[in-house]
């Protein structure tokens, strides 16, 4: 009798690892516009700060987090029972379908969106019902889209807000119109505003404080791309006391170490105003940005909700791959949207930055459209 193979779960079959953007720093001396950081980096005295949170990691971290809730709770007003701490917002991402999903449940899922929704819905064994956002309709949600979805049986509702790649974002209004919709049906929403801080009117948007008034909804975030600081990982999410609790069941004890805690604490307690320059620093440089990419001919189109684009490149016959490579030759990183599936293999996405960086980015887009009409 032969030995029997090792075999993971069904689910895992034929599953990819998620591609994801910001690698520029693999290269050496290229500017990435890949990735959507806050192109200023993180504050001057990080490393100060860094330092200073070393206290305390002669024994394990707080695994309740109380100190650093306490401090979230008072820069979002949310009570700190409604609050969870997590390794990024990725570890929030994970949870979610870890705790509130069976093998067999539908969940939908915008596209295109960022992959690790669909990633981790489908490790736990759930299937997924896309709901396909079209450039006709301006990659903007359909609420009534949401509504069949309903109809359908879905189990949660994902929104990334804005949406990751296209940059979109959607009103305060509609959101909650969703997410009471959502609710009466007993349906999930997760709301992912891990990109929203770096908006320059995002106090008008964001849904944090709707967790007080509905008991379905989970809101996402972290400090990753607001100080660009994706290489210490906090991330925190919001949602009533009775999704916490639940959520708190599988989240990896000790999950966040003592020294984010203590960096996060100082950064969310006394920091935010550097978030809140860099976003209205951006939407100005935005506006330039776009109209100085539209003027050489290179289809940039609105100027974005947000402080990133997402543009089709079928205007000039060419796909995003040949076209990063020709930005590569001038040191400069964009993202092939191809892994999020059909047509996007035609999609760019690139960050806005200061204007200098700027300058140089729409220079090497002209060089760019010069050598792919020749």
């Amino acid at each position: 009798m032969g030995k029997r193979p090792i075999r993971a779960r069904d689910a895992l079959a034929d599953l990819p690892k998620t591609i994801h953007g910001g690698q520029a720093w693999k290269l050496g001396n290229v500017e990435d516009y890949s990735h959507n950081l806050n192109p200023f980096g993180p504050p001057e005295d990080i490393n100060d700060i860094i330092l200073s949170a070393t206290d305390g990691i002669g024994h394990y971290p707080d695994d309740s987090c109380s100190e650093l809730k306490s401090v979230i709770s008072k820069e979002f007003g949310v009570d700190t029972e409604k609050i969870m701490i997590g390794s990024g917002s990725s570890d929030i991402i994970r949870n979610f379908p870890n705790t509130f999903f069976n093998p067999g449940d539908i969940v939908l899922l915008n596209r295109p969106s960022f992959a690790e929704y669909g990633q981790q819905c489908r490790i736990v064994g759930a299937k997924i019902k896309w709901n396909d956002l079209t450039e006709e309709d301006d990659f903007r949600i359909d609420p009534q889209a949401v509504t069949d979805a309903i109809d359908f049986g879905v189990r949660a509702v994902y929104i990334c807000n804005p949406n990751n790649p296209t940059g979109r974002i959607e009103p305060r209004e509609k959101i909650e119109s969703i997410v009471k919709e959502c609710s009466d049906a007993g349906v999930l929403v997760f709301l992912d505003e891990t990109l929203l801080e770096l908006v320059s009117d995002h106090d008008d948007i964001s849904c944090v404080g709707l967790v007080d008034k509905y008991d379905n909804l989970v809101v996402a975030g972290s400090l990753t791309k607001s100080f660009a600081i994706p290489g210490i990982r906090i991330g925190f999410g919001f949602a009533s006391d009775t999704i916490t609790e639940q959520m708190e069941k599988v989240r990896m004890t000790w999950n966040v170490g003592q020294i984010e805690q203590n960096v996060a604490k100082v950064l969310i307690g006394e920091r935010m105003d550097y978030v809140r320059k860099a976003a209205d620093i951006m939407a100005k440089e935005s506006a330039v940005m776009n109209k100085q990419l539209n003027d050489i001919g290179f289809p940039a189109g609105n100027v974005s909700d947000s402080f990133f684009y997402f543009n089709s490149l079928r205007p000039l016959g060419v796909r995003c791959a040949e076209f990063k490579e020709h930005m590569l030759r001038s040191n400069i990183m964009v993202r092939d949207c191809e892994s999020f599936g059909t047509p996007f293999e035609w999609y760019v996405r690139y960050s806005v930055k200061d204007r200098e960086r700027n300058d140089r980015f729409v220079a090497a887009v002209e060089k760019t459209l010069k050598e792919l009409r020749h």
